[in-house]
This record gives C-alpha cells, structure tokens and sequence, in this order.
C-alpha cells in the first residue's frame, strides 16, 4: 500500500486579490510585488523537502508561484512540472473581473449565502468538488502505478529521506507516518492551486474521504479559505481497488510570511 505525502499551496497575492476582484478563471492576473515575494518566503521555507511530483493550474499566478518556489530549492530546481486545467480556480462566469461586493450582492438578491451562489456562465460548487476529485484520483492511480514498475522508491530519493526532509519543517511523525520497520513514503507532491478550489478539495476529504485531522484543527479552519502561500500537507495511503485513506499534518500554515511586509 503506497503511501505519500501531498503539500498543496495557493498561489501568492496579485494586486485583484488585494483590491477583492474576483479574478476565477477568465482574469490571468499575474503576482503582485508581494506576490513573487510571498511565493519565494514560502520557497525558502521549503527549500530542504525533496518533491517527486510537482503540479500546478495552468493559470499565470500559479505558474509564477511554483517557480518562485522551486528555484529556493536545493533538491527540485530543474524538476519537471506538470501544469493541469483542472487544478485552476472556480469558474465564476460573468462576475469575473468585478468586486467580491457585486457577487455579494447578487447572491443576496437571489436568496443564497455567497459561497454557495452560482453566478451565470460559473461552475457549481458540485462541479470544483468533481475537478478536485478527479485530479486526486489520477494522483492516487499515478502512485500506485509508478510503485508498481518498480522494487524501491525513487533512486536517490528513498521514502525515509523523503520522510525525513518532509519532517523537518511539518509534525509529519505524529500524523502516520512510518514508524520501525513501516515503509516510508513512495512519493512527495508539491501542488500549487487556488483559494476556492482547494476549500473545495480540502471538503471532499474531510466529508467524503473522512481526513483525519491534528488536534489543533477544527472542522472550520479546514473549511476556511488559505490565506496567499498557506500551506496544508497531507499523508495519503492508497490501494487499488480500495478508498484512500487521508491524514491532515497541518493545514493553511503562514509562518514562512513572518516580516514579508508589503512595500508601501
């Protein structure tokens, strides 16, 4: 049974966050200043985790966050990334390009609580959930398929040192992880997304996976949106045939931010 860690961070801050314009698809806004500076904080925090895999939404400011990211690194500067649609932010149709406010106000005008409300021409929360489901399967059948070609873990790479890297920076041993004579990770993947997308992924392990979650986490701050660079680490065991089994290590972490003040 594989099993690998999973470490998804949204993107940094473009200037349509800060102003609260809801950018979803359709608006490709690049990072802002704070931004770039925010996506290499988070890169230096990382720097010593070695990733297998790494994935992000085809969209400008993702892209931009992951190679701030990997360019700190000491292990994944040259690695291959893999850019996929279905890791892009909620389709929000025609209130794309206009205040939050507006969307506010359209849902309030259509009896609904704004996180729930569908603007036209946007995806339905049912359909962020089906993305975010249908790219967690394919990792899961990726591991699975990868660890069955081959004897050992990633050469050069074994899942102790995996391991060992993950748990210098997360509380990765009290979560799972392998202890004695358990195998150790078959895989470490590095995923940059968006805020409503991954609020979305985060409930469908938590209602439908039953992700288990630290002590210190409740059910409402896996519901909450990231903040720009948070970062949630995961442990997932996975078995063909048979539903993953999810762990939260932490989630929605901004230490790496401390003194990333924005320039005035």
């Amino acid at each position: 049974m594989p099993r690998f860690a999973l470490t998804i961070i949204r993107h940094g801050e473009t200037r349509l966050n800060k102003e609260k314009i809801i950018q979803g698809q359709g608006v490709d806004e690049p990072l802002s200043e704070t931004g770039f500076r925010q996506a290499a904080a988070a890169g230096r925090f990382l720097n010593n985790v070695q990733f297998t895999h790494a994935f992000s939404s085809d969209l400008t400011r993702t892209k931009q966050t992951l190679c701030g990211i990997l360019e700190k690194s000491k292990f994944c500067k040259d690695m291959a990334v893999k850019y996929d649609s279905r890791l892009r932010e909620r389709k929000y149709g025609v209130i794309e390009g206009k205040p939050l406010s507006e969307m506010r106000a359209m849902a309030k005008a259509a009896g609904e609580e704004c996180p729930m409300f569908t603007p036209p021409g946007g995806e339905t929360l049912e359909q962020v959930k089906m993305r975010g489901k249908d790219f967690f399967d394919f990792i899961c059948q990726l591991i699975l398929k990868e660890t069955g070609q081959r004897e050992s873990v990633y050469p050069g790479a074994p899942g102790s040192r995996l391991e060992s890297c993950l748990a210098e920076v997360f509380p990765v041993g009290k979560r799972g992880c392998s202890d004695g004579g358990a195998p150790g990770l078959a895989a470490s993947i590095l995923v940059v997304s968006h805020g409503a997308y991954m609020r979305s992924l985060f409930g469908y392990f938590l209602s439908d996976l039953k992700c288990s979650l630290p002590a210190t986490l409740g059910k409402l701050e896996l519901s909450s949106v990231t903040p720009n660079t948070g970062i949630s680490v995961f442990i997932v065991d996975c078995e063909e045939g048979r539903e993953p089994s999810i762990q939260c290590v932490c989630m929605n972490i901004q230490e790496h931010l401390n003194g990333v003040a924005e320039k005035h």
